[in-house]
């Protein structure tokens, strides 16, 4: 099946393709941006606002996520605001590093980051998976791979010496998205099957 990306970055879109089998999935991005204001409380409701925009524009099955990062210690802060995190006037770097500073006398650094995928078909047909990346906030901001909050946050298991913007590869198979990628390959190749 091929999918519109919810989104305007070809670079995402590359990024999709590449996580999953072209033979089961097909994500392109879409002819233009839609700009969609995303008011849900939750991962879940902002990706189906995406996915529903998009399809209502273009009338094809439509591709949207949302993400963003949990951190144990500031449970409202983050979240589905992650990418607002800090206000207006914050690039990547520096909504980083004020997480950093928020955290600098706390001792729980747990934190994880999500992803939530909406597959958009049509009206009758939705269907949403999520992914998770658990491990915690560093001291200090390393690492020149990735992008947001990368350089600052540390995955669990061999590599958790170093940042995740450090290990490309590993975040590669390892990433919240990529986990969410997974099981929604797992279930349209499953499904294609019972089609058939």
């Amino acid at each position: 099946m091929e999918f519109v990306l919810a989104s305007g970055n070809a670079h995402k879109a590359e990024e999709f393709s590449e996580l999953f089998d072209k033979n089961i999935l097909k994500v392109v991005p879409a002819s233009s941006k839609l700009e969609v204001d995303e008011t849900g409380s939750t991962y879940n409701e902002n990706a189906f606002l995406k996915a529903k925009a998009y399809y209502d524009q273009f009338k094809v099955p439509v591709l949207a996520d949302d993400s963003g990062l949990n951190v144990a210690a500031l449970p409202e802060e983050l979240g589905i605001y992650s990418a607002r995190f800090g206000g207006e006037g914050l690039d990547d770097k520096g909504r980083a590093l004020l997480l950093l500073e928020k955290l600098k006398e706390v001792e729980n650094r747990e934190a994880y980051f999500t992803c939530v995928l909406c597959f958009y078909i049509s009206p009758q047909e939705i269907f949403f998976f999520e992914g998770r990346l658990n491990g915690f906030i560093g001291q200090n901001y390393i690492g020149d791979h990735g992008f947001g909050y990368d350089p600052i946050f540390h995955g669990l298991g061999e590599f958790e010496a170093r940042t995740v913007a450090e290990v490309p590869e590993w975040k590669h198979k390892n990433s919240h998205r990529s986990h969410a990628c997974k099981m929604a390959q797992k279930f349209f190749k499953e499904r294609d099957c019972q089609i058939v």
